[in-house]
């Protein structure tokens, strides 16, 4: 069987937690979700350092990074992961409520692997969330580390 590695989700906003948290659950994905509320937390822990220092030695199958953040915003951390060695090769969605053209070509010029505006709709927003789930941790492939 394979090992399923976890989801990082990079989220300071508790309801859309909650919601992305609801919505994966309903697939009974086997993937563990972690959740970190800013962009300097979501460094740290894919790098290993602070809380983190002593977690399973495994990068995560996908990150799930909003861009509006404390702290460190969901672009930088993208700019930090595509310029460090260990990490450019990891995907990430940007999972975010902004729809301006501005984030949009930001996120891809940084290396985004995918673009995905959050739904005001409760079903519409489930929705998007499982098939972004689904894709990344079960059906794509990565390189092997």
């Amino acid at each position: 069987m394979t090992n399923l590695k976890d989801i990082l989700l990079v989220e300071d906003n508790p309801h859309d937690v909650e919601l992305t948290l609801e919505a994966l659950s309903e697939l009974n994905l086997a993937n563990r979700v972690t959740v970190v509320q800013d962009g300097v937390e979501a460094m740290e822990y894919l790098r290993y350092e602070g809380k983190f220092k002593d977690r399973k030695q495994e990068h995560p199958a996908v990150v799930l990074l909003d861009i509006k953040m404390p702290r460190m915003d969901g672009l930088e951390v993208l700019q930090e992961i595509r310029k460090d060695e260990q990490l450019k090769k990891l995907p990430v969605v940007m999972l975010t409520s902004s729809r301006e053209e501005s984030d949009l070509k930001k996120s891809y010029d940084s290396g985004t692997n995918a673009f995905v505006v959050k739904p005001v709709d409760f079903k519409e927003f489930i929705y998007a969330v499982k098939q972004v789930g689904v894709f990344w941790a079960l059906i794509n492939e990565l390189p092997k580390e």
